[in-house]
């Protein structure tokens, strides 16, 4: 049975990109649905410390799974690559080195993060009223890690074997039971204890722990051709030739990830000496932000799977073409995101701040200055997901150190002395334009069509 990836190297770009990426961006819609949901809970009944806390755990837990984003990635490409040549053996043995590789790292991972929770919350200048709390949530948040980065894992994998539709199906259960049990253990229902701030991460491990073994249990029941079956357990042995291509690929493109959540951190440092009304209206803003970035984060990821799909076959004709369909759909659709989310500002952030808070007037003026920068940020996005498709990951990073570290951070830092506030949320769309003239630049005259992932035998990592 010849595999369901093959129509990514098949039909018309543009709809067979728009179809492939439409569950990754209704999953996404359901991943920012259910952090405003539980935004929602934690903001209004909880108050304006409780989200800061929340919002300083997340940025950590962003960091996090960008550390392991890349081999996650690389995996992922790979996989297309080899579906693409119609070399599933080769996929498989790339699953199972990289699952276990994977699943490594992430336990050590989470369990560093345990220990060091309070320790990395102070370093982040968490403002004192927010800190229990935020330790409250986030050494919980730690001890689900594992099972969130596998769930990650196994829903990337199937993407680069071109099905997005399961992975929607299983983020919906997940998101469901995430959404379900927040206020049940938030506010104590029935036989269940008042957690508080604590409930609200233990919902979320259960749900992630469910949703895995729930889709695990589906893929072996299905016998999908990327399982392993109790004569291929070998294929879970690390693999050094894999394991160093995966490395060399996929630092690259995780530290991409840690290169972002390092910015978001560094600013919200900056935003964190203004106080916790200040920091409490940009986490609003970013659960609406969340909703404008969908498009971008979902047409990326598809570009990737379909670019290397059609890298693998040999048809670098629809390599161009999907990147020309992915960057028209991104900007169509963010720009009329800008719109409506710049014209119902108001109400839409005090869905997450109370009516009489100041913080509901500082949400509202940085949005309107940083809001439209998400157009110029989602090109780029699409762009690095294209070229990452042939393995070609250095450019990406310097180009997001160069714009973020060399010039929002200092930026803003620079320029709050004499303008206050307003110095961080202007550095926004000035390092959002940066990265996209940098990302074109690189994508019409760089040699990123001269790397390579896959050879004729096996992947290799000189490319």
């Amino acid at each position: 049975m010849p595999p369901r990836s093959a129509a990514l190297t098949e039909g018309p770009i543009a709809r067979t990109l728009v179809v492939f990426a439409l569950p990754m961006l209704a999953g996404n819609v359901l991943q920012s649905l259910n952090g405003s949901v539980n935004a929602v809970w934690v903001g209004r009944f909880l108050g304006e410390a409780a989200l800061t806390a929340t919002s300083n755990s997340n940025t950590v837990m962003f960091l996090l799974i960008g550390s392991i984003f890349g081999v996650s990635m690389a995996a992922t490409i790979l996989i297309a690559q080899h579906f693409g040549a119609k070399r599933l053996a080769e996929a498989r043995r790339v699953v199972g080195s990289s699952a276990s590789f994977f699943a490594a790292v992430a336990v050590v991972i989470g369990a560093l993060g345990v220990l060091f929770s309070d320790h990395i919350l102070r370093a982040m200048q968490t403002p004192p009223d927010a800190l229990p709390l935020a330790h409250d949530y986030l050494r919980i948040i730690f001890v689900a890690i594992p099972f969130i980065f596998m769930y990650s894992f196994a829903m990337a994998v199937l993407r680069g074997a071109g099905d997005s539709r399961t992975p929607f199906l299983f983020l919906l259960l997940s998101v469901g039971l995430d959404i379900v049990l927040n206020p049940l253990l938030i506010f104590g229902v029935g036989p269940l204890p008042r957690l508080g701030i604590a409930g609200s991460a233990l919902a979320t491990l259960i749900a992630n722990v469910t949703s895995l073994v729930a889709l695990l249990a589906h893929l072996y029941r299905k016998r999908h051709p990327l399982v392993l079956h109790r004569g291929e357990l070998h294929l879970l042995r690390i693999d050094g030739a894999i394991v160093r291509m995966l490395v060399t690929k996929g630092v690259p493109m995780g530290l991409q990830m840690v290169v972002v959540s390092v910015s978001a951190l560094l600013m919200l440092g900056l935003i964190n000496q203004f106080g916790s009304h200040t920091t409490a209206a940009f986490a609003a803003c970013m659960q609406v932000w969340s909703y404008v970035q969908m498009p971008a984060f979902a047409m990326g990821a598809a570009v990737s799977s379909m670019a290397a799909q059609n890298v693998g076959a040999g048809r670098w004709d629809r390599v161009g073409r999907t990147a020309v369909a992915g960057v028209s759909f991104q900007t169509l659709v963010t720009t009329a995101s800008v719109i409506l989310i710049t014209v119902f500002a108001r109400p839409l952030l005090g869905i997450f701040l109370p009516a009489e808070s100041p913080a509901l007037a500082t949400a509202v003026h940085l949005n309107m200055i940083a809001t439209w920068s998400f157009i110029l940020f989602g090109i780029t996005m699409v762009l690095f997901g294209v070229v990452r498709s042939t393995g070609a990951v250095v450019a990406p990073l310097v180009i997001l150190i160069v714009t973020l570290w060399g010039l929002r951070f200092p930026l803003a830092a620079s320029l709050m002395g004499r303008f206050g506030e307003d110095a961080i949320w202007w550095s926004f769309p000035a390092s959002s334009l940066l990265s996209m003239l940098l990302a074109i630049a690189y994508y019409r005259f760089g040699h990123w069509r001269k790397a390579r992932m896959m050879t004729a035998g096996r992947p290799r990592a000189d490319a």
